[in-house]
């Protein structure tokens, strides 16, 4: 599906990226780019479009998200191995334990260990929406993360983060304590998408104060959708600015998508400049946003 290069990479599927993603963090400020699995042709191509126009932006990483209750395995599966083998970045692998069994799960992961794929983002996963039991050997992502690291050294292992508290959090302090002992686990967090800089500021002190470290990349979702973008905050418990999304919707063609870019870039650079290891786009398998953020910023 995805057009790689020319070269001896194209034919083995380990040769991608040998640098972890951690370690791309590290030497960061990082950006990347979260893409999802298309359901259609009609989607498929226009990932790859979306791909090869990304590559001028030299990304520093590509995530593939995982349907819930891993309806997308499959789909995810061979996204990235393919992105992992034919592009210079590393692709890393949502994956989600709730309903699964370790079975299951050891088999993806070595199938991913075999195929070049070191880079996990371990997620607990949504219960059954109608409040069924969720079946399978795992509750908490504490434990998916247990499991990657049993399978080897290879795996580099991200982690969610939510800057306004997990939606079925109970109370704030136990709610940072319980993400403090997953961050110490993993190599690194991505969080849920925020609008309001001083959140991820909040969260990283409070994270400070617990001795917990490990860098947290922000997620940064631009607003070019806002009917859709408010359904998935009202999910994920995330505040929505109302005010922009009211400005994105007056607007129309070339102004509207100023708006939107403008906003962007505004968070970014505040994120940026209070010390934020990178920015991670929840670019919706589309470039020209992410294309316009890449400018501003002076990425490309």
């Amino acid at each position: 599906m995805i057009d790689g290069p020319t070269d001896e990479r194209a034919d083995d599927p380990t040769a991608g990226s040998s640098a972890s993603i951690a370690d791309v963090i590290a030497a960061g400020p990082t950006l990347s780019v979260e893409f999802f699995p298309p359901k259609t042709d009609e989607g498929a191509e226009q990932l790859d479009r979306t791909v090869d126009e990304l590559d001028p932006v030299g990304l520093s990483f590509v995530s593939v998200t995982y349907g819930a209750g891993g309806s997308t395995r499959d789909r995810t599966r061979d996204l990235v191995v393919r992105l992992n083998a034919e592009r210079n970045y590393p692709a890393m692998a949502h994956l989600t334990c709730v309903g699964s069994s370790r079975s299951e799960l050891e088999a993806l992961l070595d199938d991913y260990d075999a195929s070049g794929v070191h880079d996990i983002l371990a997620l607990a996963g949504d219960p059954p929406a109608d409040g069924s039991p969720a079946g399978g050997d795992f509750t908490y992502a504490l434990e998916l993360v247990e499991l990657v690291r049993a399978r080897g050294p290879q795996f580099s292992i991200g982690v969610a983060a939510h800057p306004e508290l997990h939606p079925r959090s109970t109370d704030r302090s136990s709610d940072r304590d319980h993400l403090a002992e997953k961050l110490r686990a993993a190599d690194f967090g991505v969080t849920q998408f925020f609008f309001d800089p001083a959140d991820y500021g909040r969260m990283v002190a409070e994270l400070a104060d617990r001795d917990c470290t490990t860098p947290v990349l922000p997620g940064v979702m631009p607003l070019s959708n806002p009917s859709g973008i408010a359904r998935m905050a009202e999910m994920s418990g995330a505040t929505f600015p109302t005010d922009l999304a009211a400005r994105v919707e007056a607007a129309e063609g070339a102004e509207r998508d100023r708006v939107v870019v403008d906003a962007t870039v505004g968070l970014c650079r505040a994120l940026l400049d209070s010390g934020a290891p990178g920015i991670h786009l929840y670019c919706l398998n589309r470039s020209p946003i992410v294309l316009a953020v890449a400018d501003a910023l002076g990425v490309r």
